[in-house]
């Protein structure tokens, strides 16, 4: 008997599956980074959804067997919020951490050293920045050890004059808790700075700057600066813009980091459209690729501490470049030995490959794959650089593989856009469930995914939010629309003044594509978006009849007010991505509520300051009125994205059932009571 004999022939999206809203909330687990202690510890910091979102820095256990061990007490958090979006949180060094609490923002330093009589729940946090009192005005982020004056210096947030356009400087902080002092500005000036990173001895400094009305990856400069950190001195000794001052080359340089031996390196897309790593040459003042390839060796800043390559030796103390690159919608992971321009590549299972860091005779990596979810490997090289093991130490989904059956394998797609001649990508899952299949007459709903950003990438490691919809019958499709990054320069910037166009066309015209190969059911075809992508959704509705139903999560509806209300780091990037007021009153949903045609479910955090919860509550009651199914579901304590297991599970749950209701045409499986929809029930 075959395998399709031996299953349940039911509709699409009616089918039974074990990945249940609880099983996908509690693998969200969120990586906020890793560092390796003096001992050769791993630790990294994780965000709970079972603990409301709450961020914490865990030790790898001391012995193979044992648990892993939670660094800071149960009422600190690790979480900055420079640029609302934060990252790079916390830093190590030795058997010390610093890192930014959530609750006040101040910077902490702790003992992490555990001893036969000490453990580290001995060590409690000790402030080394002041308090401003409440609410909380000062952020700091992007932190380094300045061990010659022991002090800290990190990118320091001040909203104390102004909160929304608030001070963006490079400070020092004491590592002194006894006597907690007002950081001390090193570099100050510009809109924004990231990336400060001290030489070996200690005598320079290189960083990032960017100015309005530039995002981090539309420009920047690299800086480098000698002897500045001759302690108690106010002079600023040689600044040296290292790139991104010709205007005549158009750049975004990132990622600046000195050698073992005290050359500068950074990443850069300055002469081929890709960031490529360079190397800057003092003698001659100018930088020179370290290795050229159409790929990407790192992606936009929109948090702080990306760490995309780093600095290994082997026993002839000759150091090589351990880094990632991403191409062809893959990630690659190689050692570049950078004196011979070569590239050797490790043959690991991840294809998702975020960030490195270097242990004892090892790299720590994080990645995914189509059968990893986001995870940690440690990654064992021998003397040649080979790979002779490869062992997942952290999962933000241990339990996954038992779903593995169930899993759709996504399809890269490569469609055409409405631009004769350019394309655009996605990935593609059929539904997949060993139980089921559906009659050979019918064709499945199809979820079409409009990433976030909008300057991200959709990417085709495993999602159980994804398999979620899959195991039950539904396809998915996950599009890397025109403005996507992962593809270059040139594919990002056809964004550039046609955002709410060439994104809308794009997945529109993605969804065509599987509708005229027979892949799904162009009558049941639903678009779905977060942020950003919550205002693709809602402009596709709005100006197309593609889409039969959508659901936007804490996304935009009236451009105008997201740029009046918008946070400083982001204040400008309408301006790029729009253009001027004609064109953000023309491509606002908001503005356009007759054009709707079809049922809407929103979802949105009550204290969002990146998009207003008045954008939900506008579209809402503006559809409610002109008598469409609409419904709205808000949370109390959630910001902008979901951190609470619960209400993951919520979404989850009730956009489906939204779904299937309205244009499904099925009876859902789960035992989910669905919530009220205006104009419906």
């Amino acid at each position: 008997m075959s395998n399709s004999d031996q299953r349940i022939t039911a509709p699409y999206g009616s089918w039974k599956s074990p990945i249940t809203a609880e099983a996908v909330s509690g693998a969200t687990k969120r990586l906020g980074g890793t560092a390796v202690d003096s001992h050769g510890h791993l630790i990294w910091l994780e965000s709970r959804p079972t603990e409301s979102g709450r961020e914490v820095l865990v030790k790898e256990p001391e012995k193979p067997g044992e648990e892993p061990i939670d660094i800071i007490p149960r009422q600190f958090s690790v979480r900055s919020l420079v640029h609302e979006y934060g990252g790079a949180a916390f830093k190590i060094i030795g058997d010390t951490v610093v890192f930014s609490n959530y609750q006040d923002q101040r910077l902490y330093v702790q003992s992490i050293t555990t001893t036969s009589t000490r453990n580290i729940k001995d060590s409690f946090p000790v402030p080394i920045t002041p308090c401003y009192g409440d609410p909380v005005v000062v952020s700091y982020a992007d932190g380094v050890f300045d061990q010659r004056f022991n002090r800290y210096v990190a990118v320091r947030e001040d909203r104390r004059e102004n909160s929304m356009s608030p001070a963006a400087t490079i400070v020092a902080v004491s590592l002194s808790a006894e006597d907690v002092k007002e950081p001390e500005v090193l570099i100050s000036g510009n809109d924004f700075y990231a990336f400060p990173r001290i030489d070996p001895k200690g005598e320079r400094v290189a960083w990032i700057e960017w100015s309005h009305p530039n995002m981090p990856w539309d420009r920047s400069q690299l800086w480098r600066m000698a002897k500045c950190f001759i302690q108690s001195s106010r002079q600023v000794y040689k600044r040296i813009c290292v790139a991104g001052s010709d205007p005549n080359i158009v750049e975004s340089p990132t990622e600046p980091k000195w050698s073992p031996e005290g050359e500068l390196f950074f990443i850069t897309d300055r002469t081929n459209g890709f960031w490529n790593i360079y190397k800057w040459i003092e003698s001659e003042n100018k930088a020179e690729a370290a290795y050229s390839l159409n790929a990407e060796f790192t992606r936009p800043s929109w948090v702080f501490g990306f760490n995309s390559y780093e600095f290994i030796q082997n026993h002839s103390e000759k150091y090589m470049i351990a880094c990632s690159y991403r191409q062809n919608g893959r990630s690659n992971l190689g050692i570049l030995d950078e004196a011979q321009k070569s590239m050797t590549l490790l043959d690991i299972p991840f294809t998702d490959i975020d960030n490195i860091t270097v242990g004892d005779n090892c790299l720590y990596v994080e990645g995914a794959s189509v059968f990893y979810p986001p995870s940690v490997a440690k990654i064992t090289l021998d003397n040649q650089f080979k790979v002779v093991d490869f062992n997942i130490v952290w999962s933000s989904s241990p339990d996954s593989l038992k779903y593995e059956s169930y899993f759709s394998l996504p399809e890269v797609i490569e469609f055409p856009t409405e631009v004769p001649g350019q394309n655009a990508y996605a990935y593609f899952y059929p539904p997949s469930n060993p139980s089921y299949q559906a009659s050979q007459e019918e064709k499945p709903p199809l979820v079409l995914e409009s990433h976030g950003g909008p300057t991200c990438e959709a990417r085709g490691a495993l999602n159980l939010s994804i398999q979620y919809w899959t195991s039950r019958g539904w396809a998915f499709v996950d599009v890397n629309y025109g403005g996507s990054c992962g593809y270059g320069r040139e594919f990002r910037e056809r964004l550039l003044g046609r955002w709410g166009i060439v994104d809308v066309n794009d997945c529109c015209s993605c969804a065509k594509f599987l509708v005229d190969r027979g892949r799904v059911d162009a009558e049941r075809i639903c678009i779905t978006g977060e942020s950003a992508g919550g205002y693709t959704a809602l402009a596709a509705l709005a100006f197309r009849k593609t889409f039969k139903a959508g659901a936007s999560l804490y996304g935009i509806a009236d451009l105008a007010m997201l740029s009046a209300e918008m946070h400083k780091f982001e204040s400008k990037y309408i301006d790029n991505l729009v253009g001027t007021q004609k064109d953000c009153y023309e491509r606002s949903p908001i503005n356009f509520v007759d054009n709707f045609s079809c049922p809407i479910i929103l979802f949105q955090g009550l204290e969002d300051k990146v998009v207003s919860p008045s954008q939900a509550r506008k579209i809402y009651h503006a559809l409610k009125s002109k008598g469409l199914p609409v419904a709205l579901v808000v949370y109390e304590g959630e910001q902008h994205g979901f951190r609470k297991g619960e209400n993951i599970k919520v979404t989850l749950e009730q956009r489906m059932v939204f779904f299937a209701r309205l244009v499904g045409n099925f009876t859902v499986a789960d035992d989910i009571v669905p919530l009220k929809i205006d104009n419906f029930d």
